[in-house]
């Protein structure tokens, strides 16, 4: 099998566009979504369509759980809430309805899909680094957790190497991986980033797509959302 899986596409529908004509580029068997379909970006409705329409197998994330329970936004950054409170007000009630819906972890054959930890996936932490990572492999029993939430992708193996390009994957060994960010990367480099798994030939790949990120910035600002969104964009930040 070979997966592609995305995660954080944050109402991006310029680099939703894009990643998806390069996943189906790359022939892959099934698409993963890790959650933050929506918030921060302009499109939130034309995002949860596509990924609606596709019948992509999705994760909710913190992004999601705040559009049904408003006390989590109090955890939210000014921005962050500011962004979550004009999504929840401009997307469509199916819509809204089918975020809502979405669970907490998915599982595949030895794959487990959250969008923060795989040990509270309701709580959203974060993985940032190895001391963080190794202590949640006992919290999973699958060879492979997919986790987005940070937007900087990076692959935690069990053994304590972390490595931020494609990897074999190594027998005996099992693995964190954080795909990245399709719509708000923040690693640094603005091109979106998605991943895919190749269950036969035991790999995983980092995909990096370029797409009009300013035109994407300058859908923020005509919405009326805060500058620092479009202007993080255009730095991968």
């Amino acid at each position: 099998m070979r997966y592609a899986v995305i995660s954080d596409i944050h109402g991006n529908l310029e680099a939703l566009k894009k990643v998806l004509r390069s996943i189906k580029k790359n022939k892959v068997d099934e698409i993963l979504c890790l959650g933050d379909i929506v918030g921060y970006g302009p499109n939130p409705n034309e995002c949860v369509e596509r990924i609606r329409k596709m019948d992509i197998k999705a994760v909710a994330g913190n992004h999601e759980y705040a559009l049904a329970d408003e006390s989590l936004l109090e955890c939210f950054n000014p921005i962050a809430k500011e962004a979550a409170l004009w999504t929840k007000g401009t997307l469509k009630p199916e819509n809204l309805k089918y975020l809502a819906c979405l669970p907490f972890t998915a599982k595949l054959p030895d794959i487990l899909l959250v969008h923060g930890s795989p040990i509270g996936p309701r709580s959203f932490d974060y993985i940032l680094n190895v001391i963080e990572a190794m202590s949640q492999f006992h919290g999973f029993e699958e060879r492979i957790c997919f986790i987005g939430h940070s937007h900087a992708p990076m692959i935690f193996s069990s053994d304590g190497d972390v490595f931020r390009k494609s990897v074999s994957l190594q027998e005996g060994n099992r693995y964190i991986i954080n795909v990245g960010s399709v719509g708000q990367p923040r690693d640094g480099n603005s091109l979106a980033c998605y991943g895919i798994l190749d269950t036969c030939n035991l790999t995983f790949s980092f995909i990096r797509v370029d797409y009009n990120s300013r035109k994407t910035a300058k859908k923020i600002i005509n919405a009326g959302l805060p500058v620092f969104l479009a202007e993080r964009l255009l730095e991968g930040r």
